[in-house]
């Protein structure tokens, strides 16, 4: 009964998502508690379950909201600018240093996490210089794309927070750990990069175009951007900005904390007055909120699911119609299918209604669910400019004026390719066991 019960919680959640026809908060808050009803639970049972599930992802709740406002508000200085315009000015009309330099810039600007801010940051910059050298919009679209998927790993990204609340650890501890495989993605998108920079010189890229030099980064802020800008105080945002990514890896306090002092000092010497602070966090606060909000009712959902033992239920219904032969692999099985599985599935679907199933079924294998959940985040971190349920491909798509089917038909195979690269090298650096 209640593996059947949990089975049609997780479809109907996830058929809710899909379908787009109701907000995540909602839809993981509300079926989990209906299906708890239903199982014969009361009230007072369901709140301790409940209780116990926030318990789980308060922590980075309160990470998000802090780490998106501090990197929002060093966006509105002008942290960012400087290094974007001088990367651009130095690769000239050199196809190959335009295509790189649009992945340091994407990685860069990927920093917040937010996916609407990395792509208005790198298209509008790197576009004009796309089309003066005849490189086509494809290949911005997906350098953008890959560097996306691997600076997703940061701990204020929300496949990782995610992911941290289904294994019931901290965000910034699990990205300690993913840390050797982040910096590998990295090096693998400039990699990327430069075969597809020179893929469009044999092309005819990059022909006799002077003018590319001449591109300045900002030409069309807006005068209200322009206020925001302290060229004056750019290096105490950079070392501030430094201080807190420095901080996080030495891991000597709680990573919520460190965006809590970084967000105060920002907002204390770049903006003194109390009408210019409370501007600059309303400014970025919706988007931390959503998605804090997303994570705590999540947390709803993961408290009844252990709760009542629909998950413990659901993963004996599994396990007996998965092969003994199988069952030791089903977390590289998951890895290889990650990429298309995460274009069909929305991010709270996947992380939040399938992960804790294969986690589940995973751990009756002896596979560590940690295991399991780096192998099925990498492959969904990769999707993420790919998919057609993200808003920000159609954000990106619409900058460079290019059809859904032209973008992933020409970026799948490339991506699908740097996802199981990634899963290769998990497995050779230690951080994934056969």
């Amino acid at each position: 009964m209640l593996s059947i019960l949990g089975f049609l919680m997780v479809i109907s959640i996830i058929v809710i998502l899909l379908k787009g026809k109701m907000s995540p908060i909602v839809v993981l808050i509300l079926v989990p508690l209906v299906a708890a009803l239903i199982a014969g639970f009361g009230i007072e049972e369901i709140g301790e379950m409940v209780k116990g599930g926030i318990g789980t992802v308060q922590n980075n709740s309160i990470l998000f909201i802090f780490s998106i406002i501090f990197f929002g508000l060093m966006s509105d200085v002008g942290v960012f600018d400087g290094m974007v315009s001088a990367l651009v000015k130095r690769a000239g009309n050199n196809v190959v240093l335009i295509t790189v330099a649009t992945g340091v810039i994407a990685t860069i600007a990927h920093l917040d996490g937010a996916t609407a801010t990395t792509v208005l940051v790198t298209v509008p910059a790197m576009y004009p210089i796309y089309k003066k050298m005849n490189i086509r919009p494809q290949v911005l679209i997906l350098i953008l794309a890959s560097a996306m998927g691997v600076m997703n790993l940061l701990p204020w990204g929300g496949p990782v927070a995610r992911s941290a609340v289904v294994l019931g650890m901290d965000a910034n501890d699990l990205w300690l750990r993913l840390i050797p495989l982040q910096v590998l993605g990295v090096i693998f998108t400039l990699g990327l990069a430069a075969i597809l920079g020179i893929i469009e010189k044999k092309k005819g890229a990059g022909i006799s175009i002077e003018e590319a030099t001449a591109i300045e980064i900002g030409q069309e802020d807006d005068i209200k951007g322009q206020d925001l800008k302290r060229p004056k105080l750019l290096w105490f945002n950079l070392l501030l900005t430094v201080a807190v990514i420095g901080t996080l890896v030495w891991d000597v306090m709680p990573a919520y904390l460190v965006f809590m002092i970084g967000l105060c000092l920002g907002l204390v010497i770049n903006f003194p007055s109390l009408k210019a602070q409370d501007a600059r966090i309303k400014a970025h606060a919706p988007a931390a909120l959503v998605i804090a909000a997303t994570m705590l009712a999540a947390g709803v959902m993961v408290g009844i699911m252990d709760g009542t033992g629909m998950l413990e239920a659901m993963a004996g219904s599994m396990l007996s119609i998965v092969p003994d032969f199988l069952g030791r692999y089903v977390h590289l099985v998951f890895g290889v299918i990650a990429l298309p599985l995460g274009m069909m599935i929305g991010t709270d679907a996947y992380f939040y209604g399938l992960m804790p199933l294969v986690l589940e079924v995973g751990s009756q294998f002896g596979v560590e669910p940690f295991n399991t959940a780096t192998t099925m985040l990498v492959g969904k971190n990769i999707s993420l400019l790919v998919s057609p349920i993200v808003p920000a491909t159609f954000l990106a798509l619409g900058l460079v004026d290019l059809d859904l089917k032209d973008h992933m038909k020409f970026s799948f195979k490339w991506l699908y390719g740097m996802s199981i690269l990634m899963l290769i090298a998990s497995i050779l650096i230690g951080l994934v066991h056969i």
